[in-house]
């Protein structure tokens, strides 16, 4: 069953996060809801992403994987960058047995590209590029390995996806504010009435 892929399915700030964040509620088994489970939903999600991340790869059309083994190559990428920046988050620093698998996986996705000009880095360009979504999601990855940009990935304490701070003083809290940050707000206001409420029956 098809759904939208709204801005907010793209709140991560970069595409390798993006990625990542296609799986809901990681740490809870009762809810956990993978949306490329659905194989008609990995080119969905390229072509919104080409769309919602115009300003980390400008002009791009990102190739959707067709076959299983491509998604499962995908789905491996998307995992390792999700363990990889997941431990990170919070005290930048990297794991060296997360750091290999990383490079692993990505020199074994970016071998298969048939353009050696696809494999720049993100850069935003009126320049058409193409390449696989993969490719494009490593390369993504990679770009974080940066230590001032490592520092700025953080967890969202509403939803606990990843994403990329980029306020200047890296004071951003959720990964989206109009949806996870309402949300917040909307529970300690009904925590507050329960208090209030508790109060007037004393």
């Amino acid at each position: 069953m098809s759904f939208e892929w709204n801005a907010h399915r793209f709140s991560g700030g970069v595409l390798a996060l993006d990625l990542a964040n296609t799986v809901i509620f990681r740490e809870d088994r009762k809810r956990s809801l993978d949306r490329l489970a659905d194989p008609a939903e990995v080119p969905r999600f390229a072509e919104a992403a080409a769309t919602f991340r115009n300003g980390e790869w400008g002009t791009v059309r990102f190739h959707a994987p067709k076959s299983q083994d491509g998604i499962k190559a995908l789905i491996d990428v998307r995992e390792v960058v999700n363990r990889l920046f997941r431990d990170a988050a919070g005290h930048a620093r990297i794991r060296a047995d997360y750091l290999s698998e990383f490079l692993h996986i990505g020199a074994n996705v970016v071998g298969e590209e048939w353009s050696e000009e696809s494999l720049l880095l993100p850069k935003v360009s009126d320049r058409r590029r193409e390449l696989s979504l993969g490719a494009a999601a490593f390369l993504s990855a990679l770009r974080l390995l940066d230590p001032a940009r490592l520092e700025r990935i953080k967890i969202c304490p509403n939803c606990h996806w990843l994403y990329f701070d980029e306020s200047r003083n890296r004071s951003r809290r959720w990964c989206d504010m109009n949806v996870c940050g309402n949300r917040a707000k909307a529970r300690r206001h009904y925590v507050r009435s329960l208090g209030h409420a508790g109060n007037d029956h004393a």
